[in-house]
């Protein structure tokens, strides 16, 4: 008995000894022995010393190797040590400021997990090639501090709405007919049939608010535009909402809301990650803490005739540039409201001049809708509307986009059974990653980009 206690406790003794813990953590510790596990991240050798920065998904350290202190066979897998070869180590740990991490480890103990044949990544590579060996770049900073900031972007979605009451509503993926424009459609065969993939959630969550009254949902989103700029993803991640009962002036307000959390959610949960990408905080705390403006399509057209030079007739879209300039005379998002009807999708409903609705300071129809746009030139991260509730509007406009009603006929049985007032938007998130992120190009704010001229890997 007395002899099975010890081996016990022996057991249990090396356990703690060789337990791992993150770089992060070891270096919270600050001082003493710790075990860490990661790969090589930089090395630099000398006849004497192996300097070799490591990361795990927490951090990076640099760890020393002296040849004096060490076993030869340590100090030899030491010297043999590539980019990316991945190891066990244990060691002392110490502040030294000259360090990259403040933080170094004087090894102690070396076990090589995998020897790496020469990294393929090294410096000044295209951005294509990156794309192409993107299974491996996304183990950079760069990109592994943005999927950190991603991950506290959805995880804010969820609670933003879930503390509001929202219940998570996951759409279909295979849709029969569209909902943001028939060009945009990636046509699946479907057994002996085709259908497409989602362009949004908005047509089935518009069925659901009739059971549950208030719905969200984070997915993937699907568009076959054909283009090639920096903004643009085929394959992407969309967090929609739907709601009964509310109007125009509420769902805008839904989405200032939202923004303002998910912005303070980042500020507050990563401040390393924003530093390794060298976004300035103090450019994204207005938007953590002012009020957004509400303006009308008619006085954005206004102020970039005033304040830009810029004359855009009344009916045409905004184009990038022109969103761009717009947002030059704004330090938070803003929203833009009552676009004019004729360019808008067929579910956004028209605005009508009745009691209880003011009068319009536009030229023509408009439509109860929003866009939201993002500061220094990132455009459009929200996109929505009040829903038109009139049968006889949306078929109308349904032919306007030369779409069969017929296939629309479930849609519209929710016009005819308990038909109420309700509205809706879509948030881009790797948008709004970009954005706050700071990123050249939206690519950067999805792991495996799909894009017109890129599938793979």
């Amino acid at each position: 008995m007395i002899t099975f206690k010890l081996k016990l406790l022996f057991l249990n003794s090396e356990m703690k000894k060789n337990k791992f813990i993150s770089i992060s953590e070891a270096m919270n510790q600050g001082s003493g022995e710790v075990s860490i596990r990661g790969w090589v991240y930089r090395e630099r050798k000398s006849n004497k010393f192996a300097f070799i920065v490591v990361r795990d998904s927490s951090d990076i350290i640099q760890c020393v190797f002296s040849k004096a202190d060490l076993p030869e066979k340590v100090w030899e897998d030491a010297k043999m040590l590539s980019i990316e070869s991945s190891l066990k180590l244990t060691g002392d740990i110490k502040k030294e400021p000259r360090a990259p991490s403040g933080y170094e480890l004087l090894v102690k103990d070396l076990e090589v997990v995998q020897f790496a044949e020469p990294f393929p990544i090294t410096k000044d590579f295209s951005p294509e090639f990156l794309l192409d060996k993107r299974h491996l770049w996304i183990r950079s900073r760069k990109l592994t501090s943005v999927f950190k900031i991603k991950h506290t972007v959805i995880g804010a979605i969820h609670k933003f709405f879930r503390d509001k009451g929202y219940y998570e509503f996951p759409p279909p993926i295979f849709q029969p007919m569209m909902c943001e424009g028939g060009s945009t459609l990636f046509q699946v065969k479907y057994f002996n049939d085709i259908t497409y993939l989602s362009q949004s959630w908005q047509l089935y969550a518009e069925a659901m608010i009739f059971a549950l009254e208030k719905v969200y949902d984070v997915s993937p989103t699907f568009r076959a535009e054909k283009s090639k700029t920096s903004r643009h993803l085929s394959e992407f991640w969309m967090a929609e909402m739907e709601a009964a009962w509310m109007d125009l002036d509420e769902v805008v307000q839904a989405g200032k809301d939202e923004v303002k959390f998910i912005v303070q959610e980042v500020i507050k949960n990563n401040k390393n990650e924003l530093e390794i990408l060298k976004r300035d905080i103090s450019q994204l705390r207005p938007a953590a803490e002012k009020e957004y403006p509400t303006i009308t399509y008619t006085k954005a057209l206004k102020i970039l005739e005033e304040k830009e030079n810029m004359k855009v007739h009344w009916g045409k879209d905004l184009r990038t540039i022109e969103e761009e300039r717009l947002m030059e005379h704004f330090d938070t998002p803003v929203a833009i409201i009552e676009y004019p009807k004729e360019v808008m999708a067929f579910y956004k409903m028209e605005k009508k001049l009745r009691p209880g609705i003011k009068k319009t300071d536009a030229p023509g129809p408009v439509a109860l809708c929003f866009d939201m746009l993002a500061p220094s030139g990132y455009g459009e991260i929200i996109g929505g509307s009040q829903r038109d509730t009139d049968i006889n509007e949306l078929i109308k406009y349904l032919k306007k986009e030369n779409e069969d009603p017929k296939k629309y006929d479930w849609y519209l049985d929710l016009r005819r059974y308990g038909s109420v007032p309700h509205s809706g938007y879509g948030l881009g998130v790797e948008r709004i990653v970009a954005w706050i992120c700071g990123l050249d190009n939206i690519k950067d704010a999805i792991a495996f980009p799909r894009t017109m001229l890129r599938k793979s890997p």
